[in-house]
């Protein structure tokens, strides 16, 4: 007697096979070294009812946040392309300050990403790209309009004995994400 399985693949998911992407960031992501697929809930409702009440699906997705960690380098640079665009989408020095942030055509330090200058250049789009265990591309998370919100604290102590290299941690908010395919098909 023979078995069959539906399973075709046995091979697991593993915890460091991914790549991540920020345009707005290209710093941030080329030292990334954790990055999230964030939850998602949807909403319940209660039907009443003269026995008990029904909890029925609700109507509205609940999108947790994207958290990314990385390593900061040395120069600072990544550390300060997060905290300039948290400046620049909270209390700039003036409205001027803003206006200049928000049509920004090309990023600073930066020779490859350009965007349209044409106003709500205060969001990115980023992608979470899923490694195989042979480290090939299999799937992406696609976020749509990120904005980072929290920026993580570094404290600097002279009584560490062992040196641990510096990693911050920002968090993002975002419309939407999407799970496709290489390919941008969804699954």
């Amino acid at each position: 007697m023979s078995y069959v399985t539906p399973i075709e693949n046995r091979n697991y998911l593993a915890p460091v096979g991914f790549i991540f992407r920020i345009d707005r960031i290209p710093q941030v992501s080329y030292f990334c070294n954790q990055a999230n697929i964030p939850a998602m809930d949807l909403g319940v409702v209660i039907q009443p009812s003269y026995l008990k009440d029904v909890p029925v699906p609700g109507d509205k997705i609940e999108f947790g946040d994207l958290t990314v960690r990385y390593l900061i380098d040395e120069d600072f640079g990544n550390y300060m392309e997060i905290q300039k665009w948290i400046r620049g989408l909270g209390f700039p020095d003036s409205l001027k300050e803003f206006n200049d942030f928000e049509s920004q055509k090309t990023l600073p330090n930066s020779i490859n990403t350009i965007f349209d200058g044409q106003g709500d250049n205060i969001y990115s789009d980023g992608t979470l790209q899923i490694l195989s265990s042979n480290n090939v591309p299999k799937f992406q998370v696609n976020f749509k309009d990120l904005f980072p919100y929290s920026l993580s604290t570094l404290t600097f102590d002279a009584t560490d004995t062992d040196i641990e290299y510096f990693t911050a941690e920002v968090s993002f908010k975002y419309t939407n994400y999407n799970i496709t395919n290489t390919r941008g098909q969804d699954l």
